[in-house]
């Protein structure tokens, strides 16, 4: 079907909405399946986005149209099945909506499926073939996203989040959303000056926290207030996956060739200009070294990143080599010290656990089931101090090391993931948290911070995953290569 944008204010508007929001790394043994993926659609959707409540701005002459949108903790692949399965019901839903002037699709960018390259070019490709080609498309994406050619040349608006730690993440969102009704009501499409950066980076060594991410992001706001420009965006790429088109980008979307080509390349060449002054956002060192320097340390509570399996960059969350390597340290076991650890996925584990109850002492195997690469299961005896059989989690204890695992790959990045098991990481001595630069609530209650380079599906280390799809030269995999010939595309 297939429908014309209405340009006059006194027309109701009509926009879908949907998207299929996940990060995977192809470097992690685990499957991402429909159970991994919370699915809204309907009035449970629209109530997603405060800037949608009735009476906002947003709403006025506007229609938004609920088709689904699927999320998903980052992780492994996705499976083909359990993609096919949310993308037809997306494009069912858009044969079946009526007439739409716009798209807003919400998304990550950094979706792989298996068997399949550029699956969200493939999908918005779905949905333009659907609804025409007059119909607007305006996606909000993750700045650890990637826009290949095709991605970028099938949207018609695109914008990332400008912080990361993403702090910005619903403004980005409400900005999408906004610049589409704009365009809906003035008409006519912009257009876009694309071109892509051969840079790869981890998330941790682009931090908008400190330069040169946070000097070179401030220049997007100057860039977006400019005459002739609607909108500017640098992509980091996503450094764990293995395709062409995971790599650095820009984008700068306006009605001024001129100016928009001219900022694009201006962006572009800051970024390269400043590739290899990239550092990680917090010291570093091997688990062992960090471990060492936190115990030397009077600042408490001191965090510590397992970065190696970070779920929420695509690591599998059962990596269990960090926990034997506290296990064998008998200033966390044997100590007076409390160390807490967030987390390890471990069903049958978290099972056996609930059904000991508080107080039991259970002998199990924790983690490295799913990536046993760096290490196989752990033995542990421990008490079974907390358990939360409604969330599926409980805390085993052995000495003063509090170990959270849990039946689902989860996040810990609030102090209420820790106080709801009546754990209290302010007054820890240690807090290890499989994670890479700190969220903001960990971040602000840190009295000290190091970033641990340990083993799994999301290792801070490159050049050990074994990238052989990307395109080449490519910094940091190419370290003399070239300077790159910047030349932004209008698509």
């Amino acid at each position: 079907m297939t429908s014309s944008p209405r340009n006059t204010s006194s027309e109701t508007l009509r926009i879908g909405i949907a998207g299929i929001a996940i990060e995977s790394s192809t470097f992690s043994p685990h499957r991402s399946t429909l159970d991994d993926f919370h699915v809204t659609r309907g009035a449970d959707l629209l109530a997603r986005y405060a800037f949608l409540a009735p009476g906002s701005e947003l709403t006025e002459g506007v229609e938004w149209v609920p088709l689904l949108h699927a999320r998903a903790v980052p992780g492994g692949p996705v499976t083909e099945e359990t993609y096919e399965q949310l993308a037809a019901e997306i494009y069912e839903k858009l044969g079946t909506a009526g007439p739409l002037d716009g798209v807003f699709v919400d998304f990550h960018g950094a979706m792989s499926v298996l068997g399949r390259t550029d699956i969200e070019a493939e999908f918005v490709a779905g949905i333009r073939e659907r609804v025409g080609p007059s119909v607007l498309l305006s996606a909000s994406m993750d700045l650890h996203g990637n826009v290949s050619r095709e991605l970028g040349s099938t949207l018609d608006l695109i914008t990332c989040y400008r912080k990361a730690p993403h702090t910005d993440a619903w403004d980005t969102k409400e900005r999408a959303a906004r610049n589409l009704v704009a365009r809906l009501r003035s008409g006519g499409r912009p257009q876009k000056a694309w071109v892509q950066v051969p840079v790869l980076l981890p998330g941790e060594k682009t931090s908008t926290r400190i330069d040169p991410a946070k000097r070179i992001y401030a220049m997007v706001d100057e860039v977006e207030a400019m005459d002739g420009v609607l909108d500017a965006a640098i992509w980091v790429g996503y450094a764990w996956a293995d395709e062409p088109r995971c790599q650095a980008a820009v984008v700068v979307t306006g009605d001024d060739a001129d100016v928009i080509t001219a900022q694009a390349k201006r962006l572009a060449d800051a970024y390269w200009d400043a590739h290899d002054e990239f550092e990680f956002v917090a010291p570093t060192g091997t688990l062992e070294e960090c471990v060492e320097r936190a115990l030397a340390s009077a600042a408490r509570p001191f965090f510590i990143s397992d970065s190696g399996d970070n779920p929420t960059a695509g690591g599998a969350g059962d990596t269990s080599w960090t926990l034997d390597a506290l296990l064998r340290l008998p200033a966390i076991t044997k100590s007076e010290l409390t160390t807490l650890y967030a987390a390890i996925v471990d069903p049958e584990v978290t099972a056996t656990a609930i059904e000991a109850g508080v107080g039991a002492t259970v002998s199990v195997e924790v983690g490295g089931k799913i990536d046993s690469g760096p290490c196989g299961p752990v033995s542990l005896t421990a008490e079974v101090v907390a358990v939360d059989p409604a969330g599926g989690v409980v805390v085993l204890g052995t000495g003063g090391l509090r170990v959270i695992v849990t039946t689902r790959r989860k996040p810990y990045h609030l102090e209420s993931d820790f106080t709801q098991l009546g754990l209290s990481p302010r007054d820890a001595d240690l807090v290890i948290v499989k994670i890479g630069y700190l969220e903001p609530e960990l971040y602000a209650m840190a009295a000290d911070w190091l970033l641990a380079l340990t083993p799994g599906g999301v290792n801070q280390d490159l050049l050990s995953l074994g990238h052989s799809h990307i395109d080449r030269p490519m910094f940091p995999f190419d370290p003399d290569m070239p300077t790159p010939t910047l030349t932004p595309e209008l698509l």
